[in-house]
């Protein structure tokens, strides 16, 4: 009944379609890049976290932009990470109650943006962080466990393989070994050889294939800077309004919450810890700015674990289920918005309007290889990437150095053997290009249509 009625929500939408975003587009083009034999970082100028780069490429590899398994697998995952979630809540006793509410509540709120039906990095590495919570607690039961330590590092550092930022969630282990652990100190250090180990693994693979400078480059600097590979979602002042639902919710379960006595001292701890996670994932929502595909997964284990005391039996039996029928009003009514005309009365507007659109000034150029000068991706929507120019930003590694011989000489070499057809010159490069490289550039003519340039052999 849990899934049928989860189903019911989503598979509606799902079936008349969730718009590409660009977050997916840019997921495409990597597995795409990546199918094709490049090399992240070294011929694949992308921040995005090594893992992921490598699941996109596993897909491309099933299925050319296979969108249809982007959008099943994300289903699969939050099912996964709610059903996991759930069965750790009850095997550990957290809560005086058992039973199958916790998952209902992590997929209904789940529900609530379209935003979570789209695989994103966040989303895949958020399962990881899931799957470690069970590491970390039996450390209050069962002792000291170097096994269960390591392989909750283990696995936040797997998380942080496939978006960085969650590396973060090392202060929610941090603060399971101290209220846990018999040795905190010794304790920390295993959970954090756990984590640096598959960062040992990954930085063995680039250091044999002679791009580890590029994976600390493209990958570690970026994101310590802030340049969170993915960080282009649904703009923030959206993604806060769509927050307001699970804040009322989690405020309303606060107040129940402290007015509930918790009888086992590990139950007391645990409320603790998801109060650390609350914390730790306000921190990830400002390490990505708010506009990261995927932000509402952050919250919703905590607000799960939270929400258990709204659905506790009370003198009132009935108002836990009719206080959860209202939420489900409120979630199918902000989920169907536009089908129900309601966007200017919720003040939401549709994650529709912010879906990859075809830009119409490059409409000629349809099935080429492409490279765009410029941060515009909307060319590559039906075109293919040829050279490791894919996020602008890191390719100014290059093109915001040409009067260096390095950057000359790896923009040349770049560009062969297999040269774009078509270049789209939006930062108005093309003339030193021409003069630096006369080889390379000089082939390419104008057309048409203005900053559109094709390839010409003779």
């Amino acid at each position: 009944m849990l899934l049928v009625l989860v189903l019911a929500v989503r598979l509606p939408l799902l079936w008349l379609g969730v718009p590409l975003t660009t977050a997916e587009l840019r997921a495409m083009l990597v597995g795409e890049r990546l199918h094709e034999g490049s090399l992240l970082y070294r011929s694949l100028y992308d921040s995005t976290a090594p893992l992921a780069a490598a699941f996109f490429g596993a897909l491309d590899f099933v299925a050319n932009r296979p969108l249809w398994l982007y959008r099943a697998l994300a289903l699969v995952l939050l099912l996964l990470q709610a059903l996991r979630l759930n069965a750790v809540l009850n095997r550990a006793d957290v809560h005086p109650e058992r039973g199958f509410v916790a998952a209902l509540t992590y997929l209904l709120l789940a529900s609530l943006t379209s935003d979570l039906d789209t695989l994103s990095p966040l989303l895949l590495g958020h399962t990881f962080i899931i799957l470690s919570l069970s590491a970390l607690l039996p450390t209050s039961r069962e002792g000291y466990d170097n096994r269960r330590l390591f392989r909750a590092g283990f696995l936040v550092g797997v998380a942080a393989l496939c978006y960085l930022p969650l590396a973060l969630f090392l202060l929610v282990g941090l603060f399971a070994v101290i209220i846990f652990a018999a040795n905190s100190f010794r304790s920390f250090l295993l959970l954090l050889c756990g984590f640096f180990f598959p960062y040992a693994v990954a930085a063995t693979f680039f250091l044999y294939s002679e791009s580890l400078p590029d994976f600390v480059r493209f990958h570690l600097q970026p994101s310590l800077r802030g340049m969170v590979a993915g960080a282009d979602g649904l703009p923030l002042l959206l993604q806060l309004r769509l927050l307001i639902l699970p804040g009322v919710v989690l405020l309303l379960a606060f107040a129940r919450t402290f007015t509930t006595s918790l009888g086992l001292v590990f139950q007391i701890k645990f409320q603790q810890l998801m109060l650390v996670w609350l914390l730790v994932a306000v921190l990830m929502v400002a390490a990505g700015r708010g506009i990261t595909p995927g932000t509402l997964v952050l919250v919703l284990p905590p607000v799960t674990y939270f929400s258990l005391f709204l659905w506790q039996k009370a003198r009132r039996a009935w108002l836990p289920e009719v206080f959860l029928l209202v939420i489900m009003g409120a979630i199918v009514t902000v989920r169907y918005r536009t089908m129900l005309g309601l966007e200017q009365t919720l003040q939401l507007p549709a994650e529709s309007h912010y879906a990859v659109q075809p830009n119409p000034a490059y409409a000629a150029v349809h099935g080429r290889r492409l490279l765009v000068l410029g941060n515009d991706q909307r060319a590559y929507l039906y075109n293919r990437l040829t050279t490791p120019y894919l996020d602008w930003a890191l390719a100014q590694t290059d093109f915001g150095h040409l009067d260096e011989y390095g950057a000359v000489n790896r923009i040349a070499h770049n560009f062969s053997p297999t040269p774009p057809d078509y270049i789209i010159d939006e930062a108005g490069l093309l003339p030193r290009l021409r003069y630096k490289i006369p080889a390379v550039f000089d082939q390419y003519k104008p057309t048409a249509t203005p900053r559109v340039y094709k390839r010409v052999t003779e």
